[in-house]
Order: structure tokens, then sequence, then C-alpha cells
């Protein structure tokens, strides 16, 4: 869930170019190689996450939502790809666009399969694909994804049916359009669902759609998933802090995680039992629901784990395993 995504997409409108080109995957390239170090098999396609985008702004003024981590595995020799799809709908309508832009990337690349991962509302995305395409994924990493939900996104949908449902409706779909738009892309590129985002990730909603999309989706309440099903290598990780930088704007993601039903033990927004899917690399880095994607700039925990350093390990962990 990146409802902090929302403030990013609209300080970037001022920085728009005016081209304007359908969304698509992107590939991310190097100038340069220093190691085939994160070089996998079959190519790594990410998902970002509610609120998400590839690159808000553009070249010369712009800030990457995998900030520093997909050029840094493209510098030690991965084929990474950053795909976009609505900032806000629900889990099923983002898997789809997903989906077709994981064949665009089979089809470019002539791979026969491709590595997913997903950051949060990302990691519905990244099941779907695997559920529905099973035999072109290789592996699929859920990266802190609320897949049993959030509380948090049962707070905001409480205000269905109250006079506060319209506007906040209205707002966030208006954000969701400014956010394409930040991508130099047309708003109206993608459709634009807050009310129904919010749904997919309660509780409940989080919990019909991994009945639905089971493939490594654990079955107890904080254990993991299957780690291969369907030829399919399942991987999480997530962190367990929230106030991690005192000068970082996600310092919000102190008092979110207040709300959560594990309070100290979630990163802010998705809780460490919610962020399990398949086998666990690590569930407890000193990270936030952001410091997970190395945003914002890379503002950290002096105590923390570097993530570009721990993306590349995980490229590296894929490429032993000839994946």
């Amino acid at each position: 869930m990146k409802y902090g995504s929302l403030i990013a997409g609209l300080l970037s409108i001022c920085t728009l170019s005016a081209t304007q080109t359908q969304a698509a995957a992107s590939h991310i390239n190097s100038t340069y190689v220093t190691s085939s170090y994160a070089k996998t098999k079959y190519p790594l396609v990410f998902a970002h996450g509610m609120g998400g985008w590839i690159r808000a702004g553009i070249d010369e003024l712009g800030v990457d939502y995998w900030y520093q981590i997909l050029p840094d595995l493209a510098r030690n020799g991965a084929h990474a790809w950053a795909t976009r799809v609505s900032p806000f709908n629900t889990s099923e309508v983002r898997g789809e666009q997903l989906l077709q832009q994981v064949e665009e990337v089979l089809a470019i690349t002539n791979a026969p399969k491709v590595n997913l991962l997903g950051h949060s509302h990302g990691g519905h995305s990244i099941a779907y694909v695997s559920n529905i395409l099973p035999d072109k994924i290789a592996s699929a990493t859920a990266i802190s994804s609320p897949l049993k939900g959030s509380p948090v996104a049962d707070l905001i949908v409480s205000v269905q049916g109250t006079p506060l449902e319209q506007p906040l409706v209205d707002l966030i779909n208006f954000g969701s359009k400014a956010i394409v738009w930040a991508q130099q892309q047309d708003p109206n590129s993608l459709p634009h669902d807050s009310l129904g985002a919010g749904k997919s990730l309660t509780l409940a909603g989080s919990k019909a759609f991994a009945q639905k999309y089971a493939l490594g989706m654990p079955k107890t309440a904080c254990g993991e998933g299957a780690a291969i099903e369907k030829g399919i290598y399942f991987y999480s990780f997530s962190g367990n802090s929230t106030l991690t930088n005192a000068l970082d704007p996600d310092s919000f993601l102190a008092a979110t995680g207040l709300l959560m039903q594990a309070p100290n033990d979630n990163d802010g927004l998705v809780s460490r039992c919610s962020a399990k899917y398949g086998k666990t690399v690590r569930d407890n880095y000193h990270w936030n629901h952001l410091d997970v994607i190395n945003q914002f700039f890379g503002l950290l925990s002096i105590f923390a784990p570097d993530p570009v350093s721990v993306y590349r390990q995980h490229a590296n962990r894929l490429k032993l395993q000839d994946l």
C-alpha cells in the first residue's frame, strides 16, 4: 500500500513533459556492467504497489519507484523490467494489467519464463499472474505485501456510506490520475478505482483473494506458504519497523503502525504475518513500508541494511537456482 506516494505523484506534476505514451513495461538499462552477479536466467519483472509508478517526472528530474534498485541490478548483469499498472484499482484489475505486460516482456525477450517481484499491492498482482500463467513464471517474490490484508485499509474503507465517502474517493481517484500523468502518460490510459483498491486490501478482501489465487499462499495465520508449487519458486521478505529515520518523509508510518493488530510487529502498513508468501527470506529487516523500496531517496536507519544490496543478493539467489 503506497498512500504516501500520492504526495510524490502530485509534486511531480510540475516536472512533466508534454509527450505522452501508452503504459507499458520499461526495460531498465545501465551504461556499464560491472559483474554478472545478478544475471538471472529469466528476466526480473517488478510490480509496484498501490499508488506506485515507474518514474514520476522527467528523466532529468524524476523519482524512480524502485529507487536505485533496478539500475544496480542492471549494472550487475540483470535484465530488469519495471511495470506500470493502475495506481489505485482492484487486485484483479491490476493483476490483469501486469499479466499483459508479462506477456509483452516474454515476447520482446523471447524468454520462456520471468521472475516476478511485487511490492505491497504488487504482491497481489504477481500472485494473480502466477496463478493465471504458471507455466511462464519461474519465481514470484512478495515484498512487504499485505497478502492477508491490512487494518489500515479496513479503517479507510469504513468511510463507505458516510458523507466522507465521495470526497475521499474523488480525491484519491484524482491522485491516481495525477500519478499516471506524472509519468508522462495519458491520465485516462489506465482505469482508476480507489474504493475497489481499498476493499481489495481489507482483511476480508485479501482473504478472499488468497483463497482464489492460492499458489504460494500460507495455510496458517503466520506460517509460510509452499516454497515450490507448479514449478514456481515462491519467496517473501519484509520489515517490521515504522519510524526508522526522523528526517524521512515516511515517518507518518509510525502513526499508521499504531493502527495495526500487531503494533510492534509491522512496517507501518503491513504486519509481519500478513507479508508471508512462500519461503520467507527474512521478515524483520529494520525497514518500514517505504524503506523496503529505498524510498524516500534512500533515507534509512543507520542500523538498517541497504535495500539495494538485498535485492542484488536476492537476484543472485535466483541465479544460483538456475532461475
